[in-house]
């Protein structure tokens, strides 16, 4: 068995770059352009399997969404107020799946943050669902085609406001698959750009955006202590 191989059945295995190379005695610089080509050759087989796809209840409040697609929000009052948590696996292997979430503004700013992917097996898993989910009044599962209208088509919608998403999305991206076409939701609250002020935002560069972009009656906006 060669280097490659060796580093492919760890990777199966869910060992993080890193815990290959201490594994196999080499340096990290050496297993890292394995660990992409590796990734390269899966990106050209089938998908993996759709383990589970959910979001927060609440994630179609203030949202424009196609009935033809038959998504039903269990719980559209419960104050999710524009912020959506969507979190999918994918089969990584027979006992373990990569998992990734997302923090997406669906009034304004799209991918707020991402996770992952990570490999878990099912208890892992459980024990996050239950973290990522644990400030909403509830999750439910959906199918994979709602998570990536959610999310792709609020990254989308937040560039042409003048925003890019957070920097860990690309990565975490991949577990969604592949993106054509446009969203099937409507984003900001009742069709118009709503910006409201999150604990790490700099939301004067967020309203400066948002004025070179659009006048200023074509947006609304809510700020901490205004």
């Amino acid at each position: 068995m060669d280097l490659k191989d060796r580093v492919r059945e760890l990777r199966l295995q869910g060992r993080s770059p890193k815990e290959i190379a201490r594994a196999l005695k080499v340096s990290p610089s050496v297993v890292a352009p394995l660990v992409r080509a590796i990734a390269e050759e899966n990106t050209t087989t089938a998908e993996p399997e759709v383990v589970g796809c959910w979001v927060n209840h609440g994630w179609s409040a203030g949202l424009g969404v196609d009935p033809a697609r038959g998504w039903v929000d269990e719980a559209p009052e419960s104050g999710a107020d524009g912020i959506v948590c969507v979190l999918v696996a994918r089969r990584h292997n027979w006992d373990r799946m990569s998992v990734s979430g997302y923090l997406v503004d669906a009034y304004c700013l799209g991918a707020k943050n991402a996770i992952g992917p990570d490999v878990l097996d099912d208890r892992e898993l459980v024990r996050f669902r239950d973290f990522f989910f644990g400030e909403y009044a509830g999750w439910q599962e959906v199918p994979i085609e709602l998570a990536r209208h959610l999310v792709f088509g609020s990254v989308d919608y937040a560039r042409g406001l003048g925003f890019e998403p957070h920097d860990d999305f690309a990565p975490a991206a991949e577990v969604l698959g592949k993106w054509e076409g446009e969203s099937a939701i409507t984003f900001g609250r009742e069709g118009k750009p709503y910006y409201v002020q999150g604990p790490d935002d700099d939301a004067a560069k967020v309203l400066r955006t948002l004025r070179r972009t659009l006048g200023d009656d074509e947006f609304d906006y809510l700020i901490v202590g205004q």
